[in-house]
C-alpha cells in the first residue's frame, strides 16, 4: 500500500469526531465476536469465558447427607424429648462415614451414629447433634433435644439439580464456577479462545522499568498498565515491549505484531509532530485503516482507532490518564465482546435487607446476598443452600458481615454489601419464586436478547411474597385451588396478573419391578402404598404447588415417610430411585432422568406472576418474547408450553 499523502493525514486528524460517532464506526468495521471455541482443563480454568451453557449431569449432594456429627434419627421418636425428659434410643449396629453405603434401616426408637457428609439411612428424617446426646450404656443414647423432619441434613439435588442450567455461555470463570463444575463431575469445559492481544509503547523517551533513568526520559508506565487491563478483561497480552521513533523498526514490529496476534494496542504516537510516525505506519497494515484519528474526549484527543485486515488496531495518548481512560471506555467493550464476555458495569455498595436474616449469638456471621432492586433501591436477598452448597457462590454478588453480639439482621435494615467481583451487574430482571428446569431455556432465549436476569428458588408462595413487596418483576408460581381445582389465578392480588408458561405432568413414581405398583392405576398404587407399614414415601415442603397434590391423594393419612419433605422433584427422584423411599410424586423430565417407572396424576401449570404495572415494562416484554421462542426447547424438555 502506498503511503497517504500529507494532506490527507492532517485534515483526517483534524477532523475530530464526537465520542459516540468515533465508537460507532469502530465498532461497524471490527464487528467484534468470540473468535472461536476450545476445550480448557478444569485445572486451567480460571478466568476463561464458557462457550456454551453448562447442565448439571448428576444430582448434588447425590444423595440425602447429613451436615453434623450425630445420630440419624425418626423426628416423630423425639417429638416429645427435653432436658427435663430426655429420649432414649437403642443404637443400631452400623456407624456412618463418608463413602459407607447404610446397611441398616432406622426403626422407631432406635438410631444411627453418623459422621458430617454420610448419606442418609433408610427410615431416618433428621440427624441429632452429638451434643444433644449422652450415652445410656454400651448400645444406647438419651437425646434431650427434639428436632424437626429435614433438620440437619441436605436432600439429593438440593445444591445443583440433574439437567439444571448450572453455568451460562459467557460466564467468566473463577473459583466459585470451578467449585460448582467440579461438584458436577466435569473435567474439561467448552471456553471461548482468549483473544491475544499485542501491546507496544512507542517513544524514544521510554524506559523499561528496572533500568536505569537517563536524563529526558520517563519509565514506561503505559505498557504494564495496558497489559494487566487487557488480562483483567479476558484477553492475553503479549508484551512486545518498547519501540524506539525508527520508522523501520517500528514497520517491523508492526507488522510481526499483525501477524502474531487479533489486535494491537500501542501508547504514544498518535500526535501530529513530524517524529510521529505510528499513525502513518498503521495505515499501511490493511484495509479499510484508520477509522479514526481525533476523538472529542477530555482526556483522549489524540486516540487513534483503526482496523487492518480485520484487526483491531488502536494507537492510545501517551500521557498514562489518558491512556487508561479512553482504553477503559472506549477499548474494553470491544475486548470483552471479542473474548465472550458481557459488558462490564459499576458496582453498588449499599442495599436493603428485605427479611429478617437470624444468626447465632456468639458467632460473627457472613452472609452471601444476591443484589436486585426495588423503588426504594438495591435490595440484598440471603443466598443461602446449607454449608455443603457451592452453587450460593455462583449465585451471589458478595456479603454481608452480621456481628457477634447481634442474633438476627432485622428486615428493612440498610447494611454494606462486599462484593466479589468490582464489575457486578444488577439484572434486568429478578424472578424470584418456584424454580423449573424449562425455566433455563427461556433465560437462555433472554440472553441472547442481550438481558440478564437472576433467579432465586424461594418456592411459589415466597415468590408470590416477593412480587407484592416489589422486589421481584417475575414470581413463577404452581399453586392448585383445592376449591376450585384451578391453577395459580385464585392466588392472585388484584394489582398482579398472568403470563401463562406451560404445562408439567406430575405422577406417582417407584422404582421398576416394585410388585407394589407394577402395572396398577393411580388410584390403586396409592391404595397399596397407604396399605403397607413398610412402605416409605417422600413428601413436598409447605408451600409446593406438589404438596398440594398429594394431600388429594392422601385424603387425611399421614403414611410412613409423609414428613420427609425435601423441596425439589429431584430431590423426590433420588430418594426413591436410592432406596430411601418407596414412591413420592414428581414431575416426568426427573423420573425419566432417573429411569424411575412413571404414572400419570395431573397437568400442572407453571406459570408467572407479574405486576399488572410493572416498575420495568421493556424487560417483561422480552420475557415474553423469550417465552413465546422457547416453545421447542420446552418440548424438547418435556414441558408443553401454553
Amino acid at each position: 500500500m502506498t503511503e497517504p499523502r500529507a494532506g490527507l493525514v492532517q485534515d483526517q486528524f483534524l477532523r475530530i469526531l464526537t465520542r459516540e460517532e468515533a465508537m460507532r464506526r469502530f465498532v461497524e468495521a471490527v464487528r467484534p465476536a468470540p473468535l472461536g471455541r476450545e476445550t480448557c482443563p478444569l485445572a486451567a480454568a480460571a478466568g476463561r469465558v464458557l462457550a456454551e451453557d453448562i447442565r448439571a449431569a448428576v444430582d448434588t449432594p447425590p444423595f440425602d447427607r447429613s451436615v453434623v456429627d450425630g445420630f440419624a434419627v425418626r423426628a416423630a421418636d423425639l417429638s416429645g424429648a427435653s432436658q427435663a425428659a430426655p429420649v432414649m434410643l437403642r443404637l443400631n449396629a452400623e456407624t456412618i462415614t463418608c463413602g459407607h453405603d447404610p446397611a441398616l434401616t432406622v426403626q422407631p426408637g432406635t438410631a444411627t451414629p453418623i459422621s458430617t457428609g454420610g448419606p442418609i439411612p433408610r427410615g431416618a428424617d433428621a440427624v441429632v447433634m452429638i451434643e444433644h446426646t449422652d450415652p445410656e450404656g454400651e448400645g444406647a443414647i438419651r437425646v434431650g433435644r427434639a428436632v424437626t423432619p429435614g433438620q440437619n441434613l441436605s436432600y439429593a439435588g438440593s445444591d445443583m439439580a440433574r439437567g439444571q442450567v448450572l453455568l451460562h455461555a459467557g460466564t467468566s470463570i473463577t473459583a466459585r464456577e470451578i467449585g460448582m463444575l467440579a461438584a458436577v463431575g466435569l473435567a474439561d469445559i467448552p471456553v471461548w479462545r482468549k483473544p491475544r492481544i499485542a501491546v507496544l509503547s512507542t517513544g524514544n523517551e521510554l524506559v523499561e522499568p528496572g533500568q536505569p533513568l537517563g536524563p529526558a526520559r520517563i519509565y514506561d508506565s503505559n505498557g504494564p498498565i495496558i497489559a494487566a487491563a487487557i488480562e483483567e478483561n479476558g484477553a492475553m497480552a503479549l508484551r512486545l515491549g518498547i519501540v524506539p521513533d525508527d520508522e523501520a523498526r517500528l514497520e517491523a514490529a508492526l507488522r510481526e505484531a499483525h501477524a502474531a496476534a487479533d489486535a494491537i494496542i500501542l501508547s504514544g504516537g498518535t500526535s501530529k509532530g513530524a517524529g510521529d510516525l505510528t499513525y502513518r505506519l498503521v495505515g499501511r497494515l490493511g484495509e479499510p485503516g484508520i477509522i479514526a484519528h481525533g476523538v472529542a474526549l477530555k482526556p483522549g484527543k489524540p486516540l487513534c482507532l483503526a482496523v487492518c485486515d480485520g484487526k483491531p488496531v488502536i494507537v492510545l495518548p501517551g500521557f498514562p490518564t489518558s491512556a487508561m481512560f479512553t482504553f477503559h471506555d472506549m477499548i474494553v467493550p470491544v475486548l470483552r465482546a471479542m473474548a465472550g464476555l458481557p459488558a462490564r458495569e459499576e458496582a453498588q455498595f449499599e442495599a436493603r435487607i428485605p427479611a429478617r436474616i437470624p444468626s447465632e449469638l456468639g458467632r460473627t456471621e457472613f452472609v452471601m446476598v444476591a443484589l436486585a432492586e426495588d423503588a426504594e433501591g438495591l435490595v440484598a436477598h440471603p443466598v443461602g443452600k446449607g454449608s455443603g452448597a457451592v452453587t450460593a457462590f455462583s449465585q451471589a454478588d458478595g456479603f454481608v458481615a452480621i456481628e457477634a453480639e447481634a442474633d438476627s439482621l432485622p428486615a428493612g435494615a440498610s447494611v454494606p454489601v462486599t462484593l466479589f467481583s468490582p464489575g457486578i451487574r444488577i439484572p434486568d430482571l429478578v424472578i424470584i419464586g418456584s424454580h423449573c428446569t424449562g425455566l433455563d431455556a427461556v433465560i437462555g432465549s433472554l440472553r441472547q436478547q442481550g438481558l440478564s436476569a437472576r433467579i432465586l428458588a424461594l418456592g411459589s408462595m415466597g415468590g408470590l411474597a416477593a412480587i407484592k413487596r416489589g422486589e421481584a418483576d417475575l414470581a413463577p408460581i404452581h399453586l392448585m385451588d383445592e376449591a376450585s381445582g384451578i391453577y395459580n389465578r385464585p392466588f392472585l392480588t388484584p394489582d398482579l396478573d398472568l403470563i401463562p408458561g406451560w404445562k408439567r405432568l406430575q405422577g406417582f413414581v417407584h422404582r421398576r419391578g416394585d410388585p407394589r405398583f407394577e402395572g396398577r392405576s393411580l388410584a390403586a398404587a396409592v391404595a397399596a402404598a397407604l396399605a403397607d407399614p413398610d412402605c416409605l414415601m417422600v413428601n413436598r415442603n409447605q408451600g409446593a404447588g406438589t404438596r398440594t397434590l398429594i394431600e388429594g391423594l392422601l385424603k387425611g393419612a399421614r403414611p410412613p415417610g409423609y414428613w420427609n419433605q425435601p423441596r425439589a422433584h429431584n430431590a423426590v427422584a433420588a430418594s426413591v430411585a436410592q432406596g430411601r423411599a418407596d414412591w413420592g410424586i414428581a414431575i416426568a423430565p426427573v423420573a425419566a432422568a432417573l429411569d424411575l417407572a412413571f404414572i400419570p396424576l395431573a397437568d400442572e401449570h407453571y406459570d408467572f406472576a407479574v405486576a399488572r404495572t410493572p416498575r420495568n415494562p421493556a424487560p417483561i416484554e422480552a420475557f415474553r418474547i423469550a417465552l413465546a421462542e422457547s416453545g421447542d426447547a420446552l418440548r424438547a424438555l418435556g414441558f408443553t408450553p401454553a
